[in-house]
């Protein structure tokens, strides 16, 4: 039997962590990069060990990290006063990151994180939460959609060539 543990990640966790925002980056977004650069890049960039440590280090960020069998297979990050050009409300937050290894999605680990992640959102008072969805990301989306948040608007953003349509959404607490 497969044994999940979900905990708040600290500093010592950023390795993990990195590793798994790649590989589940590349299993989520990777087949839209034409250049495979611009996706190594972004990793550079957003995903190195060091950047992670800092994040988690800061203290209007909190994340959480799953292991299945003490394997980490998935994580979260919880960015608290994260405003929205969508939302005028000051007492905002932001479900910056759910990431669950492909292999493992069927096990409901990405629920389990939400659900931390909303606990604690609601527990530190925040009215809202909002995120971003890729627009062609249906499966994430349908969670999401399934888990009482709404569409409030889309912007773009751009990783090297590429520029990808997203969707923000937000869920009152």
């Amino acid at each position: 039997m497969n044994k999940i543990k979900t905990r708040l990640a600290e500093k010592k966790d950023a390795e993990y962590i990195a590793l798994l925002a790649r590989i589940t980056f590349t299993e989520t977004f990777g087949h839209l990069f034409r250049d495979r650069q611009d996706l190594l890049n972004y990793f550079d960039s957003t995903f190195s060990v060091e950047k992670i440590e800092k994040s988690i280090s800061k203290s209007n960020n909190i994340y959480w990290i799953s292991f299945i069998d003490r394997l980490p297979v998935g994580y979260a990050k919880l960015k608290l006063n994260s405003k929205s050009e969508f939302i005028e409300s000051e007492n905002i937050c932001q479900l910056q990151k759910i990431y669950v290894l492909k292999d493992f999605l069927s096990m409901k680990i990405g629920l389990e994180l939400q659900n931390l992640l909303l606990e604690k959102a609601k527990e530190l008072e925040f009215e809202k939460i909002w995120l971003s969805a890729l627009n062609s990301n249906e499966r994430a989306l349908n969670f999401y959609k399934k888990n009482g948040f709404e569409k409030i608007g889309n912007h773009d953003f751009q990783i090297g060539k590429e520029n990808f349509d997203f969707m923000a959404m937000e869920k009152e607490l």
